[in-house]
């Protein structure tokens, strides 16, 4: 089993409930019978994506001089394709940040969002999912309390995640852990935190038990 670990947070784990995931899921995953390739968003060069990714393509098809930022604009997009396409298993850690997730998270998912890749259209105007046989897990942090039936609405993180890899890509969500409340109950954050890091690592032992039975 090929696995893609995605690290979306590049505050440390002593301070980010995100990134301590990823190293708890790492910690469980490493030295075991499966191939891990990790991929640090805020280590890699992603600029974001706009015009000069179209001015690119245009220039690769008519034999036209990339500049700089084209260059690397579709080195980024290559890499980031490549790393999805190798994967079996995509394991995405990220926070919830200002509703949403990390700019570079979207950078990520822009350069693998591509007709033709992760998804087409059929003759009749449907969508139809490139990416089914891969699976993926969402480890995610935040804060505050987005569970309840009041505040869901505002969360853009998970769900959004959930709409485009199973959605869109036709992965299979494999498992979801989400730790939250945090910051909202310092009194209980240990206790969450803790609890939460439990749950990451049973969810790399069923991955692995997955491996163990395939």
């Amino acid at each position: 089993m090929n696995i893609l670990v995605v690290k979306a947070n590049n505050r440390p784990a002593t301070e980010a409930v995100s990134s301590k995931m990823y190293e708890t899921f790492m910690a469980e995953v490493e030295g075991k019978d499966v191939n891990v390739t990790t991929y640090d968003l805020f280590k890699e060069d992603t600029p974001y994506f706009g015009q000069e990714l179209f001015d690119a393509f245009g220039k690769v098809q008519n034999g036209g001089e990339l500049t700089d930022i084209e260059s690397r604009l579709l080195a980024a997009k290559q890499k980031a394709m490549d790393a999805i396409s190798a994967a079996d298993v995509v394991v995405i850690a990220f926070p919830l940040w200002n509703l949403t997730i990390p700019a570079k998270l979207q950078t990520f998912i822009d350069y693998i969002y591509a007709a033709g890749f992760s998804f087409k259209y059929d003759a009749e105007g449907n969508l139809v999912s490139l990416l089914t046989d891969k699976k993926a897990i969402f480890l995610n942090a935040r804060g505050g309390i987005y569970s309840a039936p009041e505040a869901a609405p505002m969360e853009m993180a998970v769900n959004y995640m959930r709409n485009v890899f199973g959605g869109v890509f036709g992965m299979q969500i494999l498992d979801e852990v989400i730790i939250e409340g945090h910051n909202a109950m310092p009194h209980k954050a240990q206790e969450i935190i803790e609890t939460g890091m439990d749950e990451v690592k049973a969810s790399a032992q069923r991955l692995l038990e997955m491996t163990v039975y395939a």
